[in-house]
Parts: C-alpha cells; structure tokens; sequence
C-alpha cells in the first residue's frame, strides 16, 4: 500500500493532478478513526489517493467517489483495484451535480472537486448527511490566495478565488450548520448540522 500511494504521489507530481495535502488527509483519516464512520461521500476522485487512504482509515469504511473527468475516473479505478479496495470503494462516473442518489445516507461528506462549485455540492449533498455526519470541504485558503484577491493577475483565478471566498461567507452564515475552519493543509472546513449537536 505504501508503495501505491508513493506511486500516486509521483504521478500527480508529474501529471500535474492537484491531490489532497498529506496533513489534511490525516485529519480526516483520524476523524474516520475516532468517529465510527463507516458511509463516505467524497465529491471529486481525481485519481483515487483520497479515496483509497480514507477506505483505508478502518475495517468497516466505505467510500463513494464521484469523478467527471474520464482519464481520471479510469485512473482511479485502477489504483483501487492495485490497493485491494474495490470492495470498499465505488467509483462513480459522472457529473457530482448530475447525480440522482436515494435512499442512501453518508456520515461523511468530503467535497473536493470543482470550487466554483462548492456552494451547489452543499446545497445538494446535505440532504444526504446522516444524523451527526458532517460535511468536510478542502482547499479553502487555496494556496494562500484566499483574502489576497487584489495581487491575482489573471482573471479566471480572481473569478475563482472570489467564489471560494463566497463560499466561506456562505459556511459561515449557514443557519442549519455550525462549521469550524481548520488551518490544516490548504485550510478545511468542517460543518455539523446544528440540530445534531
């Protein structure tokens, strides 16, 4: 296992795939551990080495992962098949906001994928969060842009750090979740339902 995710490492280096930071998946893994989470949702696969670390938190996780990008999703596939997990993990491909899901509840919702879209991953998923579960969201200082948008020359990445920055007014306003943000890696965000507390 320790090779594959060596090798995963490698690979998004070389191919630039942006991965999670390796302290933010700890995090997350330890969350797993100390909270009994056995339903993941994680919104954005790229090549699996998320997915394939938080299935491999515990015995009894599952994880559901969801990716568009076609090379991706394939690449993922094979990584989970190499680490032993396709019993664990399912690898979904399509559009996250495509997805029609029912009957299903997760104790862990990870979003990871498209920032311009975080705001629509939470307002969809959330509906599918299990009493107690909570939604983590990644990459919330991106980089280190976050509340630096006047030094950002391009365009496109103004647009996008100005749309992780309306999300994080969205977190923190929300009325139905108490979130905490964490300086974890590139910056988590965990949010709990307020009526589970």
């Amino acid at each position: 296992m320790k090779e594959l995710i060596l090798e995963m490492e490698h690979y998004a280096k070389e191919n630039n795939v942006p991965i999670i930071e390796k302290e933010s998946i700890a995090f997350i893994m330890k969350y797993i551990k100390a909270n009994n989470i056995t339903n993941v949702l994680e919104i954005g696969s790229a090549i699996g080495y998320s997915t394939i670390l938080m299935a491999s938190s515990t015995q009894d996780v599952k994880v559901t992962t969801i990716e568009r990008d076609e090379n991706r999703y394939m690449e993922c596939l094979k990584n989970v098949k190499k680490a032993g997990l396709d019993k664990k993990i399912n690898v979904v491909y399509q559009d996250a906001l495509e997805v029609n899901l029912s009957n299903v509840s997760y104790d862990l919702i990870f979003i990871d994928a498209a920032k311009g879209q975080y705001k629509k991953f939470f307002e969809k998923f959330k509906y599918f969060l299990a009493p107690n579960g909570v939604i983590i969201t990644d990459n919330l200082k991106f980089h280190g842009l976050v509340g630096k948008k006047d030094t950002i020359e391009s365009k496109n990445l103004r647009s996008l750090v100005d749309k992780i920055e309306t999300y994080i007014e969205f977190l923190k306003e929300n009325e139905e979740f108490e979130t905490k943000f964490l300086d974890i890696g590139d910056g988590l965000s965990v949010s709990m339902k307020k009526n589970d507390k």
